[in-house]
């Protein structure tokens, strides 16, 4: 599943996999890399990550992945920052359950997708909802525009494909993956409202912590004792870093010397790299219609932020 990506700015709410969140601490230190990299990088951690929730899913069911990378990246985020408890307002812990409410239900939307049809087009239907969020928030003629193309895209996939249901996938599987993308835009919305209210990654790592409570019930109903299988466990790890700690922290790294309308349009290339990811890892072909689908819809969200960073900057 896509990470929650930090975009710290109302210009960019288009990204992938993982939407805007606050800011991790970073390794002390300049990367030798470029921030572009850096952002490519972490596209194909979140993705590769993905790919290998996939994988694991027979044994521990796509609620157990999601229990197993959530519990390991609240763990992880919790030792990293130490958040402190006190001080806060009710206002200030309702925004960070509610931020944690949307980030349990986009990873758990998003699995029970992926664990129904392929990477590639699962990605490419969760994008519409920050591309959705784009387009309403810049409230620009030619926003429309994208927005119409991102339809096109999603009208290629529907119509591809002689079998049943969209395009051939499985209707569930669709439809959680547009549920993941409408919870995908509640987590900008509330992770930018988190990040304004508590410091540093504070806020995240405790919406982290709520995420993984709130999964922990469907995971042990679905996998019960698979969760504790070591073999599981220490893939359920990889998952947390590969989708989670890396990605975040290659994220922040590009943020400090990357605009953030910069970051977004890199980002809303991950449907091609979790398309690739699906090849590479999964053995999940993809026709070229396919290809033109997921590119019609990467060129949408690219052309949505930019609408929107150039009404930002004018």
């Amino acid at each position: 599943m896509p990470a929650p990506s930090p975009a710290p700015t109302p210009a960019a709410p288009v990204a992938a996999a993982a939407p805007a969140t606050p800011a991790l601490p970073a390794p002390a230190g300049p990367s030798r890399l470029g921030p572009v990299a850096l952002v490519i990088a972490a596209g194909i951690s979140v993705q590769f990550g993905a790919a290998l929730a996939v994988m694991i899913m027979p044994g521990a069911g796509a609620a157990g992945v999601v229990t197993l990378r959530l519990a390991a990246a609240a763990l992880v985020l919790l030792l990293l920052c130490r958040p402190k408890v006190r001080g806060y307002a009710r206002a200030d812990w309702g925004t960070v359950v509610a931020f944690g409410v949307a980030m349990a239900g986009m990873n758990g939307l998003f699995y029970q997708s992926i664990d129904r049809i392929p990477l590639g087009p699962a990605v490419t239907l969760e994008v519409l909802g920050p591309l959705v969020l784009s387009v309403v928030v810049s409230r620009r003629a030619a926003s429309l525009l994208w927005a119409a193309l991102a339809l096109a895209g999603v009208a290629l996939l529907a119509g591809h494909g002689g079998g049943g249901g969209f395009g051939g996938l499985d209707p569930a599987g669709c439809a959680f993956a547009l549920g993941a993308g409408a919870m995908w835009a509640a987590y900008i919305v509330f992770s930018a409202r988190t990040g304004r209210r508590f410091p540093q990654a504070d806020g995240l790592a405790l919406a982290m912590a709520v995420a993984a409570v709130l999964s922990l019930p469907l995971g042990i109903a679905q996998a019960g004792s698979a969760l504790l299988v070591p073999s599981t466990l220490a893939l359920g790890a990889g998952v947390a870093v590969l989708s989670s700690v890396l990605p975040y922290t290659l994220e922040l790294l590009a943020l400090r010397r990357l605009p953030a309308p910069t970051f977004a349009i890199l980002m809303s290339l991950e449907p091609a790299i979790a398309a690739t990811a699906g090849f590479l890892v999964l053995n999940q072909a993809m026709s070229a219609l396919d290809a033109l689908a997921i590119a019609l819809v990467i060129a949408a969200s690219m052309g949505a932020v930019r609408s929107q960073g150039g009404r930002t900057s004018a």
